[in-house]
């Protein structure tokens, strides 16, 4: 019998029981067997070092002297009630033996945990059957960022809160984007909600429409307050807040040279330069409720089922369910708020009636497309409502070879286009800026929108010809942006 083998014997096997065997104790060893202790779990270390494995005993933990790569180790040791096997050496090489060893001679089942010092290594073992390979200097990188992330939100949450603490009793006006979607309107009810937590009164201001039959529903059914830019002065309120938009004129009613004093939103950041008192831009988060979500938790602001039910429609109408732009916050927003939201209202939301209009124009838009490649372009003449066009896009992206769709619309006074891919190779947003400028387009990698003015386009008072005209002008400057030549398809 080897050494080994008779140091493990010489320890009272009936007590060997561990929950856990570690093998290999160097300082990572140790700090997982620090924790696995603090939380009561029973656990065996072996290490090949035998001073260690008495530093280990005399702080009372059950070590044996052992080479984690020998294939008898296991021969003598208690593996019936082993919850699992942490193979933690700093030696890939004998890791990926003893896994082998504890694959064939333990248990095929086991749930074995392996240290490996890179990805290569990392896949091999994964080949040889562990269920889960670390890497200790990507887990000090993932842990280090959860720490900054929330060191950051901290900094943030105090910061607005100062604000609010210093503007107590003054009017705050909540502007959002036009023809306001339920992301941007459940935003502002999450900030006036933070408002009155500091007894600042808050309104919601909007310009254009509510015309997407959910938005419609979204808006009646959670009873949420909302004012129209046109019957209210922005003068009448001694501080203003821009929600899911960031740049005053830009899609929102203020006037351009506007003084705003908090801006929160989650779209990629304007080439023009911003100010505020306070802003908070992170383009990487698929919904504005996102953020606000996150604010409420962090300033401990209770969230009732209305609010909670108007942020979680509103994160997953913004990432299409999850689908489309969605960072693991949003899915972290969207777990807090499920248990609190109405689900029968809910329910009511994803099933709104289609209006007229909207049925009109998927029609219109399914008779005019254009399809050029992957790419489909669709021109829908005269339009009354915009939020009509969303909805045609996200319909036909779903023909057969079409990755990208645009779809566009005419009102009095402006070109309304809105686009929807799901290619990877494509980034919607740079292309609606390309195609139509900057202060005209943009958007997400996979929805994106412009507008542009229609007397950019205006030589003629006919409106066929001038629809033409717009058709010719949109599909030609949409196509050279993602470089694909216009075909008579």
């Amino acid at each position: 019998m080897n050494n080994v083998a008779k140091e493990i014997n010489a320890t009272d096997k009936t007590k060997i029981k561990p929950t856990y065997l570690i093998l290999g104790s160097g300082s990572f060893g140790f700090a997982l067997a620090k924790e696995l202790r603090e939380l009561d779990k029973e656990l065996i270390i072996i290490d090949k070092d035998e001073q260690k494995v008495e530093t280990l005993r005399e702080e009372a933990y059950e070590a044996v002297v052992g080479d984690v790569s020998d294939p008898n180790l296991f021969d003598t040791i208690n593996t019936k009630n082993l919850a699992g096997i942490l193979i933690l050496s700093s030696d890939p090489k004998a890791n990926k033996i003893a896994l082998k060893n504890i694959r064939e001679k333990v248990s095929s089942d086991i749930y074995s945990v392996v240290r490996a010092p890179d990805v290569i290594n990392m896949q091999e073992m994964e080949t040889l059957g562990a269920d889960l390979v670390i890497m200790p200097p990507r887990m000090v990188a993932k842990s280090l960022s959860r720490s900054l992330e929330r060191a950051e939100a901290m900094r943030r949450g105090n910061k607005l809160t100062q604000w609010f603490e210093a503007n107590k009793g003054k009017k705050l006006g909540i502007v959002v984007h036009d023809n306001p979607d339920p992301d941007a309107i459940s935003s502002a009810l999450a900030l006036k909600t933070i408002a009155s937590s500091f007894n600042v009164l808050a309104d919601i201001i909007y310009h254009g429409e509510i015309g997407h039959q959910e938005n419609k529903a979204f808006v009646n059914l959670l009873g949420i307050d909302l004012y129209r830019s046109e019957d209210v002065g922005f003068t009448n309120y001694e501080n203003l807040a821009l929600v899911d938009c960031s740049t005053p004129g830009a899609n929102n009613s203020l006037p351009a040279d506007t003084r705003v004093n908090i801006i929160i939103d989650h779209h990629p950041l304007p080439d023009a330069d911003i100010d505020a008192d306070f802003i908070d831009i992170r383009p990487h988060v698929g919904a504005a409720a996102t953020i606000l979500t996150k604010y409420l938790q962090e300033l401990n602001i209770d969230i009732d089922s209305e609010l909670a039910t108007a942020l979680l429609y509103g994160i997953r109408t913004d990432t299409l369910d999850f689908k489309r732009n969605t960072d693991s916050s949003d899915l972290s927003a969207a777990s807090y708020l499920y248990p609190v939201s109405d689900h029968d209202i809910l329910e009511q939301l994803e099933r709104p009636s289609m209006s007229i209009e909207t049925l009109d124009v998927l029609g219109e838009a399914i008779n005019s497309r254009q399809v050029v490649g992957s790419y489909l372009l669709s021109n829908v003449g005269s339009i009354r409502n915009r939020d009509t066009l969303p909805q045609a896009a996200d319909y036909l992206l779903n023909l057969e070879g079409i990755s990208t769709s645009i779809v566009f619309g005419v009102t009095e006074e402006k070109i309304y286009i809105s686009g929807r891919s799901n290619d990877i190779r494509v980034n919607l947003g740079d292309i609606m800026k390309r195609a139509f400028g900057e202060d005209a387009g943009g958007g997400h990698a996979t929805a994106a929108a412009a507008q542009i003015p229609l007397g950019v386009f205006s030589v003629s008072k006919d409106r066929q010809t001038l629809l033409r005209l717009v058709n010719e002008a949109v599909v030609k400057r949409f196509l050279a942006a993602v470089g694909v030549e216009e075909t008579d398809e």
